[in-house]
């Protein structure tokens, strides 16, 4: 049968993705090997290159683009790195996963019209216990230059909210599996491909201001975002200790420079009644801090999540305002506030109550809107 279409040609590579998974790059690939230190492959995210050939991540978000002229094209990880969503040229994204302890090669597309095509690449999951890789792709011709990436750039610091924590999940009463957490549909992501931007995402299920999900009242000062922020990639406190692979990598800030910084925690931090208000707006000053030490030009807006009601709605809204003033009355006239409709349950719940792909939709656009004004974003 001829296939005439691109779109008839891309649903029958999705549809052979659980046969052709099931290589191992310990076997010959045939066609053309493209290492992930080929000058031709774009990437955007905190991503370790301290071995070029086999770079390594763990927050989401992480982004690899790459050009081919040919007709197929297979992506090689790590063995068990978790799950992309995948886009070749406009056609739809679909998720790809790597999680057979084997599982090395996955096709993306096959029977393409031979001409160029695009492949886009998004890590949709928190990667702290796969500790993926990518180690290249498999074209049936030869690489080309990547497209560019956005000149706009948005850097989000956020919990699980910005990771999309269960938002593939239609049940509230679903807890957490990675299989319905997808970050391409955040809000974050959403937004950034609104804006035509990129998202640069330092976020991670659970992590607080001053104090992670469920932590003491006095905070959990080895492992919040003020501490994580400056390393490349999650890790415990042991991990950080460490000196050597991805674990406890002092991030380069000059990699990235976000025009405009987004800023989404205090939900963990006031999620379970043993909370220390004045903690938590040192926390959040501290982080302000760091980012404007690091980020001296970009704009700085403090989100309040749409997860928070009631009291805790109330107290996380008044310590933003408080912690955005004081950063404006000491002479830093770019930080901003901005807040998200609060969840109701009409847009549904994922997992664990946590937005639902409706709610992150509609948080995209109020985010958008906002900082289309913000930025002159049009």
């Amino acid at each position: 049968m001829i296939i005439t279409t691109m779109r008839k040609c891309f649903f029958i590579g999705m549809l052979s993705l659980a046969l052709s998974a099931q290589a191992s790059t310990t076997l010959p690939l045939k066609g053309n090997v493209v290492k992930p230190s080929d000058r031709h492959i774009r990437y955007a995210g905190r991503i370790s290159f301290q071995n070029p050939d086999r770079p390594a991540w763990n927050y989401p978000g992480i982004q690899i683009v790459a050009a081919f002229e040919g007709s197929s094209a297979k992506l090689v990880c790590k063995p068990g790195s978790g799950y992309f969503m995948a886009q070749i040229d406009e056609a739809e994204p679909f998720k790809v996963a790597f999680r057979g302890e084997r599982d090395s090669v996955v096709t993306l597309c096959t029977a393409l019209p031979r001409a160029r095509h695009t492949v886009r690449l998004t890590y949709c999951i928190e990667g702290y216990e796969f500790r993926p890789e990518f180690w290249g792709f498999v074209f049936d011709g030869p690489v080309a230059d990547a497209p560019p990436m956005p000149d706009r750039i948005i850097e989000f610091i956020g919990n699980s909210i910005t990771c999309g924590y269960g938002n593939e999940s239609t049940d509230k009463l679903d807890h957490f599996e990675y299989e319905t957490e997808n970050h391409y549909h955040s809000y974050a992501q959403m937004c950034a491909r609104a804006l035509d931007a990129q998202a640069w995402i330092v976020a991670r299920s659970g992590i607080g201001a001053y104090r992670n999900y469920g932590g003491p009242k006095a905070g959990t000062p080895d492992s919040n975002m003020p501490v994580q922020y400056e390393y490349t990639a999650y890790a415990t406190e042991s991990r950080l200790r460490q000196n050597g692979g991805l674990d406890g990598e002092k991030w380069d800030f000059g990699r990235c420079r976000p025009q405009v910084v987004c800023i989404n925690l205090g939900t963990n931090d006031l999620s379970t009644n043993n909370y220390d208000v004045r903690l938590l707006k040192q926390g959040y000053q501290r982080l302000l801090r760091m980012v404007r030490q690091h980020q001296p030009a970009a704009k700085v807006v403090l989100l309040c999540g749409s997860m928070l009601g009631g009291k805790e709605l109330e107290l996380a809204r008044k310590t933003l305002d408080e912690v955005a003033a004081e950063a404006r009355q000491g002479g830093d006239g770019e930080v901003y506030r901005f807040d998200f409709t609060p969840q109701t349950g009409a847009l549904k719940y994922g997992a664990d109550f946590h937005p639902s792909l409706w709610q992150h939709e509609l948080m995209a656009a109020e985010l958008g809107a906002y900082l289309r004004q913000l930025m002159g974003w049009f």
